[in-house]
């Protein structure tokens, strides 16, 4: 399956960006214009059953990390070695990614998620209730549809989160999957386990500083898959840390690509 991409800016991408539940790849725009202006050219993911890419008929981490790296590889073959960037589900994305295909990526990029059980997955439950219980037939205008959800979905910014995946082509539609991904998060909070792999390439891990997602006991495993990880929080952050702090986000990843850089000098042992 094929997925919708985006390239902000010119020539070879140097970071490809994976999105959370209910995402999409325009979620990090801001982000990658200002990296795009610093010669780091971006290539932005829409993940199966969001955005514009296909539906599946199921749930599958390593089903999802499967078709990006195929998607990467077709793209640019073994002159790949893209830096992977992934926030919360897409994070765990980008974490099997690295595994499974490190000759893929230079660098990899987590932004408050860890390799184990996301608790705080279930906290999309009433969201997922919320649009499903939107009638959508008697539907007029996307003001509509915020105000219908208001009593649901008090706070303006996830409203309009959630909104952004309402469209209207031939009558108004959920552009996500949103049947399967509503049933199916169990399995978007849980961690398949990877086996003994590791991925030895430099890894950044954002936290936010506000955020519950990362947990003292997903040390253990983030460092065991990602020897080389290096932990920073962020300051005055939530979960969506690139929305809370986008200047902050920016700022580490041109750093990282700095470091990615180095790495990539070094002679191989």
């Amino acid at each position: 399956m094929g997925l919708y991409t985006e390239l902000v800016g010119s020539g070879r991408p140097r970071f490809a960006f994976l999105h959370g539940l209910f995402g999409r790849g325009r979620n990090f725009a801001a982000i990658a214009q200002q990296l795009a202006a610093q010669d780091l050219p971006v290539v932005l993911f829409d993940l199966p059953d969001h955005g514009a890419s296909g539906w599946t008929d199921a749930f599958s981490y390593p089903g999802m990390a499967e078709t990006v790296a195929a998607e990467i590889d077709v793209r640019l073959g073994s002159a790949a070695e893209m830096i992977l960037v992934g926030h919360s589900m897409g994070g765990k994305v980008a974490m099997l990614t690295a595994l499974a295909h490190p000759e893929l990526v230079s660098g990899l990029v987590v932004i408050d998620i860890a390799p184990g059980h996301s608790d705080q997955v279930d906290t999309f439950a009433p969201l997922v209730a919320a649009m499903r219980s939107l009638d959508l037939a008697t539907l007029g205008s996307r003001g509509e549809a915020d105000a219908r959800l208001r009593a649901q979905v008090p706070t303006d910014s996830v409203r309009l989160f959630l909104l952004q995946n309402l469209r209207h082509k031939g009558g108004w539609h959920w552009q996500p999957n949103l049947a399967m991904l509503g049933d199916a998060l169990g399995e978007i909070g849980d961690w398949p386990d990877p086996g003994p792999v590791s991925y030895r390439g430099p890894v950044l891990w954002l936290t936010g500083e506000n955020s519950a997602y990362v947990r003292p006991e997903h040390e253990e495993a983030m460092r065991r898959l990602f020897p080389a990880v290096e932990r920073r929080v962020v300051a005055g952050a939530g979960h969506w840390v690139h929305a809370d702090q986008p200047g902050a986000v920016t700022s580490a990843l041109v750093e990282f690509a700095e470091t990615v850089d180095e790495v990539s000098r070094r002679p191989r042992s």
